[in-house]
């Protein structure tokens, strides 16, 4: 099969496919529609799927919206001195029919975000008014063109927003088809949820009939109502809901969660990311008859340890991602999670002290099959450097053959350094992250065993003293020429928030 063929577009599903590859590689999608006209046919429906959360900074795809607003809505936009010159004068797509993902407070922050790339100045008095003109707008302009909406987002996170987010969900249920059959993924995030937002949010649950994701983001109230829901099968969820996330979500205050996951028949995975009284959680789930499959575990709080075992037996073949902060007396949180968890790709250990470092590495044996994100952080601020030592000394030679990610949080001695990169040789990294501890110079071990030997395709190094590397122009250059890309060590570090958020 020639490549010709490829690009003369003899074989359109096939460069489909292709590019479906490069979903959320937005540079690599720009590049394509300039292939032809069938890659960027193909092409521009991802580059539009989710405008609202594309961070390259270009927000001129508002004025792209605009532009399709009607006739009527064009007009009231020169009352907030929106003139002609700033919408597109002609668009060779229905660029609104592409929208697939939607979080209204993002949409807030694009909008301020043009006006203010436009020099856009409006009378305090009418800032509040426009932007829910525009908000409401593009909701609009969504529904007429009958989207296939598959995320829909709720976030607010201070009273205007809530406001806001009242006006969509008035808009959206007076327009039920937008919901009733497209939307798989519902995220709920608002701070303070009143009984008319609880009350909308129960309809459009109710009127969804192929939900498969729901999330639950600081706000217990909306789960508490989506509970009784569920336990009042009024709800078609029971029967195609696949997916549950809680984040910061107290389960104290919430009864019956055993009942609840007794309703889902086709429930697929859980994730639970900082949530309090875990161990309430736990003590309500693990008499269920049927497995429990908890994906991930982000937790700072300390768990009873004689309910850890009930809840690994049950769930632990099917933890994929861990995070905890081990405290002195965690020895045996280890000890379990090495026995009972053998799927864990995403690992983020932090706050250990020395005595932990042999079971570190236990667990990490057992798990470098599947590992693909670690992230380790040792307990440097009492000053036990011994730690780090031992531990610099001994995980190159456990690390799998690849890393999508590795965040090191540790105090660096040189030459503890230097034995950890030979140790390491066969490993390559995609994203290396140093949060380098102390003084020692380690740039001349990353030119010669990481550089030299393109070993990563992402660098990130922050020194207490020194700052960031990627900061140096000449140091930035010189790793360029090795296919080295230079970061600033919190944009590619990775929250739990982010992350949840990207996989769900």
């Amino acid at each position: 099969m020639s490549s010709s063929k490829i690009f003369s577009g003899d074989l359109p599903e096939l460069i489909y496919e292709i590019i479906e590859h490069f979903q959320n590689d937005y540079l690599t999608l720009h590049s394509c529609i300039l292939v032809n006209k069938l890659w960027c046919r193909l092409a521009i429906p991802l580059l539009w799927e989710n405008p609202f959360s594309i961070t390259t900074g270009n927000y001129n795809f508002i004025k792209v919206y605009l532009y399709n607003l009607n006739k009527y809505l064009k007009a009231t936009l020169s009352k907030y001195q929106i003139i002609d010159s700033l919408l597109t004068s002609n668009t060779l797509f229905n660029y609104p029919s592409f929208i697939r993902y939607l979080n209204i407070n993002k949409i807030n922050t694009s909008i301020n975000m043009w006006l203010k790339a436009n020099d856009i100045t409006l009378n305090i008095d009418l800032v509040f008014e426009f932007k829910n003109f525009i908000n409401m707008s593009l909701i609009k302009l969504f529904i007429e063109n009958e989207v296939n909406l598959h995320t829909l987002d709720l976030e607010a996170s201070n009273t205007n927003y809530v406001t806001y987010i009242e006006h969509v969900l008035e808009i959206i249920l007076q327009n039920p088809n937008f919901i009733s059959n497209n939307i798989r993924n519902l995220k709920f995030s608002i701070s303070s949820s009143g009984s008319k937002i609880l009350n909308r949010v129960t309809q459009i649950i109710n009127s969804n009939q192929n939900l498969k994701k729901i999330s639950f983001i600081y706000n217990t109230n909306t789960f508490l109502l989506y509970q009784s829901l569920l336990l009042s099968k009024e709800s078609n969820c029971s029967n195609t809901l696949n997916t549950i996330v809680f984040y910061y979500i107290n389960f104290n205050r919430i009864n019956n969660l055993d009942k609840i996951f007794e309703q889902l028949n086709v429930l697929e995975s859980v994730h639970i990311f900082f949530c309090y009284s875990l161990n309430s959680f736990i003590q309500k789930i693990i008499n269920l008859p049927k497995p429990f499959k908890l994906k991930s575990l982000f937790t700072n709080e300390k768990l009873r340890i004689e309910l850890l075992p009930l809840l690994l037996q049950k769930s632990g073949d099917y933890l994929e991602n861990f995070e905890c902060e081990l405290n002195y007396d965690e020895q045996r949180l280890l000890e379990l999670i090495t026995k009972y968890c053998k799927n864990i790709k995403f690992l983020d250990i932090y706050g250990f002290e020395n005595h932990f470092t042999s079971l570190i590495f236990n667990l990490i044996e057992n798990i470098k099959q599947n590992l693909n994100y670690l992230s380790i952080g040792v307990d440097y601020q009492n000053g036990n450097i011994e730690s780090n030592s031992i531990l610099l000394q001994n995980l190159g030679q456990i690390l799998p053959p690849k890393l999508e990610y590795l965040n090191l949080v540790l105090y660096f001695k040189v030459n503890d350094f230097k034995i950890f990169l030979r140790n390491s040789q066969g490993t390559f990294i995609k994203k290396l992250l140093i949060n380098q501890k102390g003084s020692d110079d380690i740039l001349h071990c990353i030119k010669e065993f990481i550089m030299k030997e393109k070993r990563v395709k992402y660098l990130a190094i922050r020194n207490s003293n020194n700052g960031e590397l990627c900061r140096f122009e000449n140091e930035a250059k010189e790793f360029e020429l090795y296919n080295i890309k230079l970061q600033y060590y919190y944009a590619i570090f990775i929250y739990s928030y982010n992350y949840m958020k990207e996989l769900y």
